[in-house]
């Protein structure tokens, strides 16, 4: 193969779920099968570059100051599910079982991985609270230690006011794993059976 290629497949093997195989088919298929389609998914990925930044208020993918889930009046913006990356958002909104807002930590806390609390999206989380525009936040975080461990950290640490009801999901989601991976009713029952978490 020639260097450009390999390049190519190097790039495309760096990018999560692929391996050298699929990276190698990918490659292929854009540049011999079907290499009328890379120029627009050249144009896709350098608009995207480009466009695409972190919502101001919550940390979701946006193309303006606030994403539209913030931007949508409908929905009940005073409840806030906070999860760990924007995939999870994506589960629970086509779980179609909840109607708030959200807060994007873009991680957690993991020691091991050298992932502290200033690596996390927790500044906006707690300015969020803060305005006072929180009456429950809803912690949808993994099911694991390092959820558990940011879990305790975000209601030993922040500010949180008297009347803010803080509730976990977790009736649902198995052991060890993530909102990412439930199904639609797996993470309805996850929503519907929160406790408290203080």
């Amino acid at each position: 193969m020639t260097p450009a290629f390999e390049k190519l497949q190097q790039h495309l093997k760096q990018l999560p779920g692929l391996g050298y195989r699929s990276a190698e088919r990918i490659a292929l298929h854009l540049l011999v099968e079907k290499p009328a389609r890379l120029p627009a998914l050249v144009l896709a990925l350098e608009e995207a570059a480009r466009t695409v930044r972190r919502c101001t208020k919550c940390g979701n993918l946006a193309e303006g100051e606030q994403c539209a889930i913030c931007a949508d009046e409908r929905r009940a913006n005073g409840v806030v599910c906070v999860v760990e990356q924007v995939p999870d958002l994506v589960a629970i909104e086509r779980s179609a079982a909840f109607r708030g807002g959200y807060h994007v930590l873009h991680g957690k806390l993991s020691p091991i991985h050298g992932v502290g609390p200033d690596d996390l999206n927790l500044a906006a989380l707690q300015a969020r609270i803060a305005a006072g525009d929180v009456r429950e936040l809803i912690l949808a975080l993994s099911n694991d230690v390092e959820g558990e461990a940011t879990c305790h950290y975000l209601t030993e640490t922040l500010a949180v006011p008297a009347g803010l009801k803080v509730t976990r999901i977790g009736f649902g989601l198995p052991s060890g794993g993530g909102v990412l991976y439930a199904d639609s009713v797996t993470l309805k029952s996850a929503l519907d059976g929160r406790r408290d978490y203080q």
